[in-house]
């Protein structure tokens, strides 16, 4: 009976002359090739394209004047850090924003965590997570869609906010000579990948086990424990004491050595509550504004916070963030830094490539198109410390402190316009007494869960 209906809709079809035309035929193609005529300056254009980046033939001249530095707001940065080749900027912008207050309240010369020392129980913390999360779904078959995401994503280098504040309340943090950089933590790919493959033959074998609950987290064990053995590896072994003394701006010992913990450090010098004092802020024009969204196993462990944020207008996200400034407070931020990015000159522009002019297309879309097509989102954390306001208080600019190295972009950092910042911004992290009452009344709601598989789901690498 339905393939009568079928064939008779077919016959209708065919019978009103429209035809569907499904697949590329030989006459499409001959269609196309009379409309393509490269030749003058279409056929420069070829050529040149054979033979450069784009990027580089798009570049805007017009655009090309000397960039205004001044800004009427800034907070003074404390030195530029270096990724290297890793995924971790969540980690190093968290760290520059704890080291800027640090040295200002410590009246320190200077000041750098080590960053591999958090990104140890990072990497050890996930695999626990995910791990868990196999059990804990393992009676669920192997293509439904969360199972198929989280064997999808063991693992990986970047994250958020929420996952420096679970690390540092959990494991708190040590000076960089603590626990220097290794080249597997500067080169976190490769050694990710191989903890990965490993941890899917975990989930595998937890999946085929028979055993009870007790039996699982047994194995789960001893799981992990082979994963500290290759962390530690990669990365040396994190220490549980240390002995440290503060130096000054003159850069002289400020006291004796004294012995601390990781934890005890964070608390003396420190002690700030990351979980409780500070608030994500996203700008996500596919979601309602002034409701709050969490994401199902976006964290760093599994006994800490899902990424949970209030979503607003950027209005309010730019109130915020000026008043953050303005009490040389940095914050948190992450963008899609390689839009419109030209690193040479460390400048986020919407006028800096023309594209059209190269292609001979227009690109229509907006923020919220762009979002929903998965063609953009936030993709870099950076350290937001810097806004340029008109004589109405309207900013015109921004800056991030980068951790790129002190070579990249302008002197380490990237100045971004304020059109710029409107359509690429996403997600900044604010303390709680630079927002006004209505945003830490709309942050109380209860938050609406959103899947694994959220298109906002990515860490900032």
């Amino acid at each position: 009976m339905k393939k009568s209906i079928l064939t008779l809709a077919v016959m209708l079809t065919a019978s009103s002359g429209i035809i569907a035309q499904t697949e590329i035929t030989e006459q499409m193609l001959n269609d196309f090739r009379e409309k393509t005529e490269i030749k003058g300056a279409a056929k420069a254009i070829k050529n040149a394209l054979a033979a450069n980046d784009i990027r580089t033939l798009a570049l805007n001249q017009d655009n090309m004047q000397e960039k205004n530095t001044f800004f009427s707001n800034s907070v003074p940065s404390k030195g530029i850090t270096n990724q290297e080749s890793s995924g971790r900027c969540w980690l190093f912008t968290g760290m520059n924003v704890l080291r800027s207050k640090m040295i200002n309240e410590q009246k320190l010369n200077s000041m750098n965590f080590s960053h591999v020392y958090l990104f140890f129980y990072d990497q050890l913390e996930k695999s626990n997570l995910f791990l868990q999360a196999i059990i804990d779904t393992r009676k669920s078959p192997m293509d439904d869609k969360t199972v198929e995401w989280l064997f999808r994503n063991p693992l990986s280098d970047g994250g958020t906010f929420t996952g420096v504040a679970d690390l540092v309340a959990k494991y708190g943090v040590v000076p960089q000579g603590i626990m220097p950089e290794t080249y597997a933590s500067n080169n976190t790919n490769r050694f990710t990948s191989l903890i990965k493959r490993k941890l899917r033959e975990y989930a595998l074998e937890l999946r085929s086990m028979k055993g009870n609950d007790k039996a699982l987290q047994d194995a789960k064990k001893v799981m992990l424990a082979e994963v500290y053995r290759i962390l530690v590896l990669g990365f040396g072994e994190p220490p549980t004491k240390f002995t440290w003394a503060p130096k000054g701006a003159d850069g002289n010992y400020q006291s004796e050595p004294k012995e601390y913990t990781p934890q005890s450090f964070y608390a003396e010098m420190l002690g700030e509550d990351l979980q409780n004092d500070y608030v994500m802020l996203m700008n996500d024009p596919t979601r309602e504004y002034w409701k709050t969204f969490e994401i199902q196993y976006d964290r760093h462990t599994y006994d800490g916070h899902n990424w949970l944020y209030l979503n607003l207008p950027m209005d309010e996200i730019k109130t915020a963030a000026i008043a953050s400034i303005k009490d040389s407070t940095m914050m948190y931020y992450s963008c899609d830094v390689s839009k419109e990015l030209d690193s040479k000159r460390g400048l986020l522009d919407m006028k800096n490539y023309d594209y059209s002019s190269i292609l001979g297309v227009e690109f229509k879309m907006d923020k919220k198109q762009r979002i929903m097509s998965f063609d953009s989102g936030s993709s870099h954390a950076m350290t937001l410390k810097a806004v340029d306001l008109d004589a109405n208080g309207k900013p015109l600019k921004w800056e991030v402190e980068n951790s790129w190295g002190a070579t990249s972009g302008f002197n380490g950092h990237l100045i971004m316009t304020d059109e710029w910042f409107d359509e690429y911004t996403f997600r900044l992290v604010v303390k709680k007494k630079y927002l006004s009452d209505k945003i830490l009344k709309a942050a109380q709601q209860k938050p609406v869960m959103l899947p694994c598989w959220d298109p906002m789901f990515a860490g900032e690498e």
